[in-house]
């Protein structure tokens, strides 16, 4: 069937399968179900093999959906899920909702003692979590009435468990809140995002609209990224689903299990973050300056020529270059789309993997937008642009400067309802013409595509009065083998005018300087200047980093892989001590 808009193909199945004008969740995953049973749905390699169609996935989640019920759970109530990516963690996330409940995903790597606090915020009386998290939390005094083990009974559980019917079920419907999704709270505690079914689904629709993604029944969705995280609940989990695809959960954030499971499962379509991208790059790069100069000169300049094609002919034969000397053995060359999110990916990294042949959709938004409200289409990617603008939203740039840059704000059905128990947070997060303000601030070309400068709270602003954004330089770091980390942020240069200057908070990458025997910190410390001064001679003059603090411990990081930047500034005194000028 040919369609005009993606959601065009929802109109066979509507009033049967789909009862508004968008389906829920689990409407959409029932009608997945329904039109291909014997698909392979969940599916993992590691820590043991488990596969699991779409039939029997249905099923198990009418099962634990009705046990719910059985147990005094109501549309409405909440239940927490936290855990690793795994078959039991989707559908355990599917039962939730097909009982008519709000599902509450939470970081496994979070404390207990923050956790436990959500529980009980959230008031939920059920508990779906892993290994140790289910032994000690859902305890006395925390409200969980019942506990279900991811990692060890829950195969026994469902044997147990009597079938259920889907007409026993109080469903709920589109404009129904479907999760409560916190943000990670670096800027204080966290906020609980409050996201409909018709949030997501609507988000989904969007992003595999004829001029976004291309993709099909037959392609392969990898997990990578934690499933609690909005972007590869929707990018990846729901997506998936929607096209009752297969979808793989890592075994791990190893690379070596990554490459594993790409190999084994016939990936078609990969999401990770830049720093994950970027690591890739440099290990493909370093296996071809281990071949010596000629191959290194000639790999660049095949690079270059595939770049052309692509660029004047709009034909991609850098896979038919490269596929059998990097990409095969790095376990890419099945790979149809590259999807980063999570933060800004260097349009230098971006250049070099479309001259390699692998095709990149690169999308922006946050959890408060169930997230993704721009998408950079592969077919016509701009390579500076973080994506273009989706056809349902609308998207309008507050009180923009000189050169049109102002604060990112969106209207439309993907933008959530506000924050569970904090109505100041929601009133701040909304204007009083309804515009969700992002805080992040870019600019919209004639065609729609967002181009981001940074963020509101990080901005610098130097003695001249000029406007520098941290993000901006960071990007520049992005293929630089010396740093493992970078963090640019602003200290007082003049105290009389409140003039900024430019500092880079640097951590080195251990990894590299253990490859090239060098261990002392002095040595270590000069190429990491020598790299920053490389940099600041691309840059305009009233960017330039003045001085750098290289810094003997990680960063602390989200469970994307982001810098807490408030954490860290916390941290690290602003003063002049222990800095090296630049």
């Amino acid at each position: 069937m040919t369609v005009k808009n993606s959601w065009d193909r929802l109109d066979p199945y509507r009033d049967e399968f789909v009862k508004g004008e968008w389906p829920t969740i689990t409407e959409q995953f029932r009608l997945a179900a329904h039109l291909y049973p014997e698909a392979p749905a969940f599916t993992q390699f590691s820590p043991e093999e488990i596969r699991i169609p779409y039939k029997e996935a249905r099923d198990h989640v009418i099962r634990i959906a009705s046990w719910l019920v059985s147990q005094g759970f109501k549309k409405g109530d909440r239940a927490v899920l936290i855990g690793k990516n795994s078959p039991w963690w989707a559908i355990s996330y599917l039962s939730v909702l097909e009982a008519g409940g709000v599902i509450v995903p939470l970081d496994v790597q979070m404390e207990d003692k923050t956790a436990e606090r959500l529980i009980s915020f959230t008031e939920a009386q059920f508990l779906f979590a892993d290994g140790d998290k289910h032994e000690v939390l859902g305890g006395k005094g925390s409200g969980v009435k019942h506990k279900v083990s991811l990692s060890r009974d829950i195969g026994q559980f469902l044997l147990d468990l009597p079938a259920g019917k889907s007409a026993d079920f109080d469903h709920a419907e589109e404009n129904d809140l479907a999760a409560i999704l916190f943000t990670s709270g670096t800027t204080g505690l966290e906020k609980g995002v409050m996201l409909t079914h018709k949030n997501f689904m609507t988000d989904v629709y969007q992003a595999c609209h004829p001029d976004f993604l291309q993709a099909e029944q037959s392609d392969v969705w990898y997990a990578l990224l934690p499933l609690h995280h909005s972007y590869c609940m929707t990018a990846v989990f729901l997506e998936g689903i929607t096209h009752a695809s297969e979808i793989i959960f890592a075994g791990g954030l190893s690379v070596g299990q990554m490459m594993k499971d790409l190999e084994l499962g016939g990936v078609t379509i990969f999401m990770g973050i830049p720093l994950l991208y970027n690591k890739i790059l440099k290990g493909m790069m370093k296996q071809v300056r281990a071949k010596g100069l000629v191959s290194h000169l000639l790999v660049g300049f095949l690079m270059r020529i595939s770049g052309l094609f692509k660029m004047v002919f709009k034909v991609n034969i850098g896979k038919w270059i490269f596929g059998n000397i990097l990409l095969k053995k790095a376990n890419l060359y099945n790979l149809k789309y590259l999807i980063s999110g999570g933060g800004p990916l260097a349009p230098e990294t971006v250049r070099r993997y479309q001259e390699l042949g692998l095709d990149f959709v690169q999308g922006y938004g946050m959890t408060e937008t169930a997230p993704i409200s721009t998408l950079n289409p592969a077919h016509a990617f701009k390579i500076k642009a973080v994506g273009k603008v989706f056809p349902l939203i609308e998207m309008s740039i507050i009180d923009p400067d000189e050169n049109g840059i102002g604060e990112v704000a969106v209207k439309g059905p993907i933008c959530c309802r506000g924050y569970w128990k904090n109505p100041e947070a929601t009133s701040e997060l909304f204007d009083d013409d309804g515009w969700l303000r992002t805080g992040d601030l870019g600019y919209l070309d004639k065609d729609n595509y967002l181009y981001l400068t940074g963020r509101s709270k990080n901005l610098i602003i130097t003695e001249g009065g000029k406007n520098v954004f941290p993000e901006e330089l960071e990007d520049h770091f992005q293929l630089y083998h010396e740093i493992e980390q970078i963090m640019v942020r602003g200290y007082m240069a003049d105290e009389a005018s409140r003039s900024e200057g430019i500092e880079a908070v640097i951590f080195p990458s251990k990894e590299h300087f253990d490859s090239l025997g060098i261990y002392e910190t002095e040595e270590i410390h000069k190429e990491i200047i020598q790299d920053v001064k490389a940099v600041n001679r691309e840059l305009l003059p009233y960017k330039s980093i003045n001085r750098i603090r290289i810094v003997e411990e990680a960063l602390p990081m989200t469970s994307t892989r982001k810098i807490k930047r408030p954490v860290v500034n916390n941290l690290i005194p602003n003063t002049s001590e222990g800095t090296h000028p630049v």
